[in-house]
């Protein structure tokens, strides 16, 4: 196994569910090479995430400056690959053309022709392609769709989503697969990363909006037929790229709200994902620290906590769903 690209501090996480499966071994690692220079090392950054968490603690055993010159190289089985957003069509050609299966995370590309260069790239050299989207192992959100299936809220009509935090590389964010948060960044540190520059694919509405447009889709079934979208910097003025974005997409009978904020300190509300039935509510929330799932009739009923079902055994985390599929 192999892993292309430290950009996403996601990386961290998708290394580690690899790392706990058996019969894996880690062969090397390379980065892409930033558009701009980072500054600084700190937590959760490239520089970080590929020496203190690849190279020093999961101890895998090389390191290149080039990625192709890794692939030229080395005999892989599986790839894991995280560059900045704007490559991961670029990435994924390489990887399929060595023949190797690949793992990346949510947004699957910056861009409609870049996902399907990376679709394409893999059916022609038979490969599997996996974009993991963290909230797949999230039981409330699995056992709304088992409800919306079996019609208890009727027709779906509305899906709103809502997700933000104060930045990525925020003083005190957390992010899975790496203990602790992160520490304090002055304004030009952060601008000097690629997820405040537009043309990296940068930017809140492709970090946190995707997550919405899947979930939208998935929940009402049927494909979009028209979108509209405003993005904006409104705080963070160190870069380019949109810290608050909104989406509305229409489906043949519903639409979809979906808002993403690098600004926002408490939401202040439920952040969803929120269905919207012809018959019911259903309203995924936090609760006692943990997740739940509420079923809301209206006309002064209560609201019903619905049981949240288990995730598929053997394959309820990422490492041993992506061991499963292969």
């Amino acid at each position: 196994m192999g892993v292309i690209g430290f950009a996403h501090m996601h990386i961290n996480e998708l290394m580690r569910q690899m790392h706990a499966q058996p019969g894996v071994e880690w062969v090397a690692c390379a980065d892409t090479v930033p558009n701009r220079p980072e500054l600084v090392d700190a937590k959760n950054t490239r520089g970080w995430n590929k020496n203190a968490i690849a190279l020093g603690e999961l101890g895998i055993p090389k390191g290149y400056d080039d990625y192709r010159e890794m692939l030229s190289n080395e005999k892989l089985d599986l790839v894991i690959f995280c560059p900045e957003n704007s490559r991961h069509g670029e990435v994924a050609e390489a990887i399929a053309a060595h023949g190797a299966h690949m793992l990346t995370e949510k947004p699957m590309a910056a861009s409609l022709s870049e996902a399907l260069r990376m679709s394409r790239a893999a059916e022609a050299a038979g490969v599997s392609l996996i974009v993991n989207w963290p909230i797949t192992w999230s039981a409330a959100v699995r056992t709304a769709h088992r409800v919306i299936n079996e019609g208890l809220i009727g027709d779906v009509w509305q899906v709103k989503w809502r997700a933000g935090s104060m930045g990525p590389l925020s003083h005190g964010s957390v992010h899975p697969g790496v203990d602790g948060t992160m520490v304090e960044m002055t304004d030009t540190e952060r601008g000097a990363t690629w997820w405040h520059q537009a043309d990296t694919g940068g930017g809140a509405l492709l970090d946190y909006c995707c997550y919405g447009a899947c979930l939208s889709r998935w929940f009402i079934g049927e494909p979009a037929v028209a979108a509209n979208g405003m993005l904006a910097n409104l705080r963070s003025h160190y870069g380019d790229a949109d810290d608050n974005a909104v989406i509305t997409v229409r489906f043949p009978h519903a639409i979809a709200i979906l808002e993403a904020t690098w600004t926002c300190l408490d939401h202040g509300v439920p952040t969803g994902p929120i269905i919207y039935g012809s018959t019911g509510t259903l309203v995924v929330d936090r609760a006692g620290g943990r997740q739940v799932l509420m079923l809301k009739r209206g006309r002064g009923s209560e609201p019903v906590e619905v049981e949240l079902d288990a995730l598929p055994e053997g394959r309820e985390t990422l490492g041993k769903e992506v061991m499963h599929h292969i």
